[in-house]
């Protein structure tokens, strides 16, 4: 029933599937901050005993994708991903305003990492769930980078699925992952309070304690090491080239949610080899 890994007809249908899946984490990645914005607004609103700003419904599903700049209703046929950006030259049909390519590169880059993880997995029981893994992650991923934020509604949901993945020790035992949450959140927990009384600043967001505690809950505690350091590494490189060749300031805050979602998911494929490595390596 379950494709073995290395098939490539099921990588192929996952590709498909992926570029589909990619599509609506657009709509994810665009939608959650200003629903949360909106639900702010609203919230200050009434306890100020003023008019809510919000009254219109606006989800994820509803209203339909349109043009920002005239407006026009993106039809169907202008939706299919990838394959619309490129018949369409990039532009809308209307306005001929440009669309951002960063919505065909998530498409593109969701399809090809989708295909990757069922032909790494096969289609069993760790790869259906390491799809969800990866949605999850690049949403948030493009979040934060764009707004320095984690949303409870990814973070939370990646949590729980971790947990609720391991009852049956698909990736780790139970007990594993359980202490990998607790252990993730806290140890980011602590260097944050650690930095906060040393300087008196913040150096990350409550986001990325829970980010890592979905971490641990997916892959337990034994990883966490690996994830930090190569979120670690990841992020002082992309740190100082962005301080060095952009005028990305000093004291502009840079989102630690991206390296950690890219470290996971490294740990997740490739985790048990870079750990037994590292071990060899370090007696």
């Amino acid at each position: 029933m379950f494709a073995a890994p290395g098939t490539i007809l099921s990588a192929a249908i996952a590709g498909i599937l992926g570029l589909l899946i990619g599509s609506f984490l657009n709509v994810v990645i665009h939608r959650i901050p200003k629903m949360m914005q909106r639900e702010s607004d609203n919230y200050v609103a009434m306890e100020n005993g003023k008019e809510l700003p919000h009254t219109d419904r606006y989800n994820l599903i509803v209203p339909r994708s349109a043009c920002p700049h005239c407006g026009h209703q993106i039809t169907a046929l202008e939706n299919v991903p990838v394959f619309s950006y490129l018949v369409i030259g990039g532009k809308c049909t209307q306005c001929k305003a440009p669309i951002s390519k960063r919505y065909p590169l998530v498409e593109a880059f969701t399809g090809g990492l989708s295909a990757f993880l069922i032909w790494h997995f096969g289609s069993g029981y760790a790869g259906m769930a390491s799809l969800l893994f990866a949605w999850l992650l690049i949403a948030m991923t493009f979040i934060d980078a764009d707004t320095q934020l984690l949303p409870d509604d990814l973070t939370y949901p990646l949590l729980w699925c971790g947990l609720l993945i391991n009852l049956h020790g698909v990736f780790v035992p139970l007990q594993d992952a359980v202490i990998g949450a607790a252990a993730g959140y806290l140890l980011l927990w602590s260097i944050y309070w650690l930095f906060k009384l040393t300087t008196g600043k913040e150096g990350m967001g409550y986001g990325d304690f829970k980010l890592l505690a979905a971490l641990g809950a997916w892959m337990g505690w034994g990883m966490l090491p690996i994830i930090i350091l190569l979120s670690s590494i990841v992020g002082a490189i992309v740190g100082v080239c962005m301080i060095s060749f952009t005028k990305h300031g000093k004291d502009h805050p840079i989102p630690f949610g991206p390296y950690l979602a890219a470290a996971g998911l490294i740990a997740l494929l490739w985790g048990k080899t870079l750990t037994q490595n590292y071990i060899g390596l370090s007696f």
